[in-house]
């Protein structure tokens, strides 16, 4: 069996509905360990930036850096591109993280007496 049989239950012989089961049951833990890494590499991505927030606040920088908003979503996009996801999805989660790593920031900013700066570096229009 080809590696990419292996996710076309036909071509890997799931032809009863016992396989599909099977197979169903066989696709969703994968798709359960995929989503528990999902989270964690989320929860990482946010402990960085909350440090980002901090160093930000403490230096009286603006909680959004759009140049660099722009240079990671052409970067991301790219990615999506080689990895066969689509880019406008792509583009689209990066925007919701992005808007909600630049509200946390608004709030360290804001706790440390620092302006709030809200619509600063929306990226939903690009």
């Amino acid at each position: 069996m080809k590696e990419q049989d292996a996710y076309d239950p036909i071509a890997a012989g799931y032809k009863t509905v016992t396989d599909a089961y099977e197979a169903l049951k066989i696709y969703r833990a994968s798709i359960d360990n995929i989503d528990a890494a999902l989270i964690h590499m989320l929860a990482e991505r946010f402990r960085c930036t909350k440090a980002v927030g901090v160093l930000k606040a403490t230096h009286g920088l603006p909680p959004a850096d759009p140049s660099r908003e722009t240079q990671q979503i052409a970067r991301l996009r790219r990615l999506a591109q080689e990895a066969n996801l689509d880019p406008d999805f792509a583009e689209k989660f990066l925007n919701f993280v992005v808007k909600e790593v630049i509200r946390h920031h608004e709030q360290i900013a804001a706790s440390n007496g620092g302006p709030q700066l809200a619509g600063t570096g929306d990226t939903e229009s690009k």
